[in-house]
């Protein structure tokens, strides 16, 4: 007797997108190789970014992970969702909306990802390998991937059955079938930190945020000021997620990144702005948060498709969306569990009613929330929409204020009928 071979998957991009994709491949049947340009998986380093995390995406990881407690005792709750008015001038706030049904929880991106990355089998990934290109056979039957290894410069081959591009919002995947496809400039930036505050707990800083903000550690606060806003919120271990999105040109991004260190002057100059903009009690946290980092904002027009013959989009290469509603992450993992579960119910032999059905499911989602995404962050920054005059948060009516709320997300607590 012979064993049936398993159907193989190459999966491109190790971040939450392809880590998740991982998880529901092996579960639907699948061999998986990771190829991820890192040298190595990422530490909870005190930089970095936080997250969001809904009640089904906490469901989806819950039955990932060999111990899904896990994933309560590396998030806090984040129960409430509140959008403030700040007068930079008076130095007061006051509030605006407020959910107290949120029901979601506070992760920093690097716990996530080890908490998933330690829950897969060992050897999956291909650590330091930079993908370069990819061909599919002329039976439509398998694709060849190439990748360049960092360490010994060579070029590594893999061929499997279906191509994951879970390769971001710069997809090099994607851009292969859609070149005139271009990422989309929001009109602004946002700075971006974490506060390590252990040991530190009882200090003037701390001690005046909480009082400030007592609901830190279960609340998603949202500052909103003069064409500008903030977002602020607690992480475990003794952090503070911070953001302040700030309007400027488009910068010339060097990188394959959008992320952008900044030098001393750039962080003195946005310390001098945010002590005329905000509370004192949020720029001192800001002052003392250890290198502040830079995104440029983006996202795109919707795709018309997600996939081709045997390759498809996951994550921000499928969406890439701005982050005003705490959707990419949760996309993301919604992604790779329907697909995982398509692929389950069709099996490899019929690997295209399978990426049709998961494109069917996702397509039109994903882009009506990356265009409500888009809405929101204009609203919160000031910025005109075709049926809406800017926001001003000083003189706005209650009906105006209810358009900041998170749940008005289209398909916000919606779970695909797939995964029921």
């Amino acid at each position: 007797m012979t064993l049936e071979k398993k159907p193989k998957a190459v999966i491109v991009g190790g971040s939450i997108g392809g880590v998740s994709c991982a998880h529901t491949l092996i579960l639907a049947g699948w061999d998986v190789v990771v190829l991820e340009k890192s040298y190595q998986a990422p530490t909870g380093s005190p930089t970095g970014a936080g997250l969001g995390l809904d009640p089904l995406s906490l469901q989806l990881i819950q039955s990932w992970i060999k111990d899904p407690e896990l994933l309560k005792r590396t998030t806090l709750p984040l129960t409430i969702d509140q959008n403030d008015a700040v007068d930079g001038e008076k130095k007061v706030r006051w509030t605006l909306t407020r959910d107290e049904k949120f029901n979601c929880r506070a992760a920093h991106w690097a716990d996530l990802h080890a908490l998933l990355y330690h829950a897969l089998p060992p050897n999956l990934f291909l650590w330091g390998h930079h993908f370069q290109s990819f061909s599919i056979s002329s039976d439509k039957r398998s694709v060849q991937v190439k990748a360049l290894s960092l360490q010994s410069n060579e070029t590594v081959e893999v061929i499997g059955d279906l191509l994951v591009a879970a390769d971001g919002c710069l997809s090099k995947i994607r851009q292969s079938f859609v070149p005139d496809h271009k990422l989309r400039y929001s009109g602004y930036c946002a700075w971006r930190g974490v506060l390590d505050f252990s040991g530190s707990e009882k200090s003037e800083t701390i001690v005046g945020i909480r009082k400030a903000y007592p609901e830190l550690g279960k609340c998603l606060y949202f500052g909103l000021g003069s064409g500008s806003h903030t977002v602020l919120y607690e992480l475990l271990n003794k952090r503070l997620n911070w953001i302040w999105y700030v309007h400027q040109p488009e910068p010339d991004l060097k990188s394959d990144s959008m992320t952008m260190k900044a030098n001393s002057d750039m962080i003195q100059a946005m310390h001098k702005e945010a002590e005329k903009m905000w509370l004192p009690e949020f720029v001192r946290v800001i002052k003392e948060t250890s290198h502040p980092f830079i995104n440029a904002i983006y996202d795109s027009e919707p795709l018309e498709q997600i996939y081709w013959d045997n390759v498809v989009l996951v994550g921000d290469a499928a969406h890439p969306t701005t982050p005003h509603a705490t959707r990419s992450t949760n996309m993301s993992v919604l992604d790779a569990a329907v697909l995982g579960q398509c692929l389950k119910k069709w099996g490899a032999e019929n690997l295209q009613s399978a990426l049709e059905e998961y494109q069917s499911i996702r397509l039109p989602v994903v882009s009506k929330q990356v265009l409500h995404a888009r809405r929101m962050g204009r609203i919160k920054q000031g910025l005109a929409l075709p049926d809406l005059q800017s926001f001003d948060p000083k003189t706005a009516n209650p009906e105006e204020c209810q358009e900041l709320q998170q749940r008005l997300m289209p398909f916000f607590s919606d779970v695909p009928s797939i995964l029921v």
